[in-house]
């Protein structure tokens, strides 16, 4: 069984910059897009998030929101967009169980490319401040 031991091990091998917000909760730095991720330990699950839009900044909603099903559909390997706290999210759960270096990583490498290829788009979207 993995163990908290074991994620900061895999932060620390993956030469993230990351701190410990509190006891079993995590917040790293991606670097290419400049956002945070935050992973947390909730149970036998490791969960994933970074909010990408507050949906108060949003217009074209319905036109956003079949923008990201599609994004799920064709670019999404580990995580998804979602709508959580008003807010557009990436998310994505995996079981502690069995969780190994390689999925750690490459969830981390999902969310990096989304926000990186997805950008430009979801910008489009953001109301004019």
């Amino acid at each position: 069984m993995r163990t908290r031991q074991d994620i900061e091990s895999f932060l620390l091998r993956s030469n993230l910059s990351f701190k410990e917000l509190e006891e079993n909760m995590w917040l790293i730095r991606e670097v290419s897009s400049g956002e945070n991720i935050v992973i947390s330990l909730t149970g036998e699950l490791v969960l994933f998030r970074c909010k990408v839009l507050e949906l108060s900044t949003v217009n074209k909603l319905g036109e956003l929101l079949e923008k990201l099903m599609a994004f799920n559909a064709a670019d999404m390997v580990h995580g998804a967009y979602g709508i959580s706290g008003g807010a557009i999210v990436l998310t994505c759960s995996l079981r502690l169980e069995n969780l190994d270096y390689n999925e750690f990583q490459g969830t981390i490498d999902d969310f990096s490319l989304a926000l990186t290829n997805h950008y430009q788009t979801l910008a489009q979207y953001r109301t004019a401040a």
